[in-house]
C-alpha cells in the first residue's frame, strides 16, 4: 500500500506529458535497437541487446528515481540554480582544455574509477535554463532596466554559450536561441533583445577568429565545410550523410518498410543518433515521421498550457524554457535529416541513443512534470484557471 500510494502520488501531474514521454521512450527503444546493428557488429560481435539494455537503463533510470525518491521540487531547484551555474563554467573550461577528444572535438569528460563519460554541455543546458528562469522571475519589476534586469541575464548566457561553442557550435546556437526566446516570453525589452542578437554575432565572430588563429585546435574547417555542403558551393562537397538519409526517407514512402527492416541504417553515419529520424521514416513511413513530429508539438502545447495556469513566475518560466529547449533541438535534428539545415550533429531528444544526453533530457521532462504537479496541488492555480475560464466565457 505504501509503494502503491507513493506511485500514485508521483504519477500525478500532466497526464498528457506523461503519455508523450512514455510514447517517445518506447519509440526510442525500437529505433535504437534497430539502428545499432552495424555498431554492434563492429564492436560487440553483433550483440545489439547490449546497446538496447544500456539505452533502456539511461531512459528509465530517471523514472525509477522519481517514483522512489522524488528529488525534484521547485523550491530546491530554485535554490540550486546559482550553484549549478557556478559549477558549469569551470566544468566547461576544464573540458575545453583537458576533455576527452572524440570526432575531433573535446566535448567529453570521463568519470574516474567508473570509466563512464558524459558531456558537460548537457548539464550546462539544464543549469543555464534553470538559472535564467530564476533570474527572470525574480527581476520582473526591473526586467526593462538594462543594468538591473538585462545584464544579469546576458552575461551568463554569453559566457556559457561561448565556452560550449568552441567544441560544439550547434549546441551553443540552440541554447542561445532558446535563451533569447525565454527572455522574449519574460518581457525583456525588444531593444535589449536586439543587443543580445548583436552580442551573439560578436560571439560567433570571436569563435571563428580564434579558430582561424589556432586551426589545429578548432572546428572552423568543419563548420565551413558543412555550410558549403548545404549551400552547394564546395567544389568537392561530401554529401554522403545527407544522400543516405534522403534514400532512407524515399524508401519509407507513406507506411515504411516495417520495424527493424531499415536498409539504409547500414550506410547512414550515426543512424542511432544524428540521423535516427531518417531511420524512423524508412521503417514507419512518412506517417510515422509525422507522428513523432506531432508528439513534440503536442508536448510544447501542453507546456504552454502549464505556463498559462501557473500562479508562480518561476514555474512558468522553467516549464517554458525547458520545453523550448526540447522543441528547438528536436526541430533542428529533424530539419537536418530532411536536408533543410546543414549537418549539425545534434541528437533527437528522448529518442536518439545517448548516455548523459538522454539522462539530462529526461530530468528536464521530470522538472516539467514537477511544475505540473505543483500547479495541481496549488489552490492559486485553480483560482487562476477559473478566472481565465470566466474571462473567456
Amino acid at each position: 500500500m505504501l509503494i502503491g500510494g507513493k506511485l500514485d502520488n508521483e504519477l500525478k501531474g500532466d497526464r498528457g506529458i506523461w503519455l508523450i514521454f512514455i510514447l517517445l521512450s518506447l519509440m526510442s527503444l525500437l529505433a535504437v535497437y534497430s539502428s545499432t546493428g552495424t555498431l554492434a557488429f563492429n564492436e560487440r560481435n553483433g550483440n545489439t541487446s547490449i546497446y538496447l539494455i544500456k539505452h533502456a537503463g539511461c531512459t528509465w533510470l530517471w523514472f525509477v528515481a522519481r517514483i522512489f525518491q522524488s528529488p525534484f521540487t521547485l523550491l530546491k531547484i530554485c535554490k540550486w540554480a546559482p550553484y549549478m551555474l557556478a559549477i558549469t563554467v569551470p566544468l566547461l573550461l576544464f573540458t575545453l582544455l583537458w576533455g576527452v577528444e572524440k570526432n575531433d572535438a573535446r566535448r567529453w569528460l570521463e568519470v574516474p574509477v567508473l570509466g563512464l563519460s558524459f558531456q558537460p554541455s548537457d548539464f550546462a543546458k539544464l543549469a543555464l535554463i534553470i538559472y535564467l528562469a530564476r533570474t527572470i522571475s525574480l527581476k520582473q519589476d526591473v526586467i526593462k532596466d538594462f543594468k538591473k534586469g538585462f545584464l544579469p541575464l546576458i552575461l551568463p548566457v554569453g559566457l556559457v554559450c561561448l565556452l560550449i561553442g568552441f567544441a560544439n557550435l550547434s549546441t551553443a546556437a540552440i541554447l542561445f536561441f532558446t535563451c533569447a526566446l525565454m527572455m522574449f516570453v519574460g518581457r525583456v525589452s525588444i531593444k535589449h533583445l536586439m543587443v543580445l542578437g548583436a552580442f551573439g554575432v560578436v560571439g560567433l565572430g570571436m569563435l571563428f577568429g580564434i579558430g582561424m588563429a589556432f586551426p589545429e585546435n578548432s572546428r572552423v574547417a568543419t563548420w565551413k565545410n558543412r555550410i558549403q555542403q548545404f549551400a552547394g558551393t564546395a567544389e568537392e562537397a561530401d554529401t554522403y550523410q545527407v544522400d543516405m538519409a534522403k534514400i532512407a526517407i524515399a524508401n519509407g514512402g507513406w507506411l515504411g518498410v516495417g520495424p527493424g527492416n531499415s536498409f539504409q541504417r547500414n550506410y547512414i553515419p550515426y543512424p542511432y543518433a544524428d540521423f535516427i529520424y531518417a531511420v524512423i521514416i524508412e521503417e514507419y513511413g512518412l506517417l510515422g515521421g509525422i507522428g513523432v513530429l506531432f508528439l513534440y508539438i503536442y508536448l510544447f502545447y501542453r507546456c504552454v498550457k502549464l505556463v498559462t495556469r501557473s500562479p508562480r513566475a518561476f514555474g512558468a518560466m522553467l516549464a517554458m524554457g525547458l520545453s523550448l529547449l526540447l522543441m528547438v533541438q528536436a526541430f533542428v535534428n529533424i530539419a537536418v535529416s530532411v536536408n533543410l539545415m546543414p549537418v549539425t550533429g545534434v541528437t533527437l531528444p528522448l529518442i536518439s541513443m545517448g548516455g548523459s544526453s538522454i539522462i539530462f533530457i529526461s530530468i528536464a521532462v521530470g522538472i516539467i512534470l514537477s511544475v505540473s504537479k505543483h500547479i495541481e496541488q496549488d489552490p492559486g492555480a485553480q483560482q487562476k484557471k477559473d478566472t481565465l475560464a470566466n474571462e473567456q466565457a
